[in-house]
């Protein structure tokens, strides 16, 4: 039911129009852990005007290997009023639908402001688009990606090439124009999608344009290692938010203390999304994203009021 009840546009739109209201991410709730048999509880709760949340998920790395989901869970929607719950939701598939949109709004918006005569509401055309990754979350920014974007090539690349293969042509199956590649596609790459559990750099920053959009959102954790610190400290940074970003941004801790990261003022998603940010034509654009409650709360919410909606028009 989750997967339908918002298209990806939907939620990109519900993501935007949060950020240009009452929502600041730099006042989101820290993620919580706690260890759990085989692996660790996480915990991401959110207060709202109308609705609050939290999301109770567990982490056990060593499910695949049994064939089994790494990350499962609930979302619970609450009144804000009475703080009754309202609705339950499966954690991991609303996972899959606002980390795509939050990237897909972030690409969007750094696209704008290196494009302003291009009209917002318009998608950009995207010579060669690079997506690492070959899991769901891969798949699901492919195709919310479509919603702002328009690609001559879309290329996947995983450690596998047979599975890559495979899922390229999952992709056609779905009417997409995807193709299987390497780490070298990135050489000629507008746009590049990182959507891994990397623990090590995907690849050489040193081919990297400097029109390139780089979107690092595989994974939270200062063990998550998807960019080279090299390519961090080139780039113009888009973060979530400033104090996720230095408590969780494997991506950039390693590339500078927490103290420089402070002094080299840091654009949030809010700023961008509201036309604060001013690009940088001669260095890559990287937007790093861990994912946050808000973004959870928010697209919880819309679906929420859809599903009531519909129930009510029939």
């Amino acid at each position: 039911m989750l997967a339908s009840a918002l298209t990806d546009a939907e939620a990109i739109s519900e993501l935007e129009t949060a950020l240009l209201g009452d929502i600041d991410p730099e006042e989101d709730a820290k993620r919580l852990f706690s260890p759990a048999p085989g692996g660790e509880f996480l915990l991401m709760p959110a207060g709202g005007t109308k609705f609050s949340g939290v999301k109770l998920v567990t982490i056990a790395p060593g499910n695949p290997a049994k064939g089994l989901p790494k990350i499962q869970g609930i979302y619970t929607l609450f009144n804000s009023r009475t703080l009754a719950p309202v609705a339950v939701m499966d954690a991991a598939e609303l996972t899959l639908i606002r980390t795509p949109a939050t990237t897909a709004l972030a690409v969007k918006h750094i696209l704008a402001a290196r494009a302003p005569m291009h009209p917002l509401s318009a998608k950009y055309p995207v010579e060669t688009a690079v997506v690492f990754g070959t899991g769901p979350q891969a798949w699901r920014h492919i195709r919310a990606l479509q919603a702002v974007v328009s690609a001559n090539t879309t290329i996947v690349v995983g450690r596998d090439y047979n599975k890559t293969e495979s899922f390229a042509q999952y992709c056609r199956n779905q009417s997409l124009q995807v193709e299987a590649g390497d780490a070298a596609s990135v050489a000629s790459a507008d746009l590049i999608i990182c959507a891994t559990s990397s623990s090590t750099p995907l690849f050489d920053n040193a081919v990297i344009q400097n029109h390139a959009v780089i979107a690092a959102v595989g994974s939270h954790g200062l063990d998550a290692r998807e960019i080279h610190p090299e390519l961090a400290r080139r780039a113009s940074i888009v973060v979530e938010s400033r104090a996720s970003a230095l408590r969780e941004a494997g991506d950039l801790i390693p590339a500078r203390s927490v103290a420089e990261w402070q002094d080299a003022s840091l654009i949030n998603l809010a700023e961008l999304v509201q036309g604060k940010f001013t690009p940088n034509p001669d260095k890559p654009t990287l937007y790093t994203g861990a994912g946050m409650a808000w973004q959870d709360l928010v697209v919880a919410s819309a679906i929420h009021d859809r599903v009531v909606l519909e129930r009510a028009q029939h």
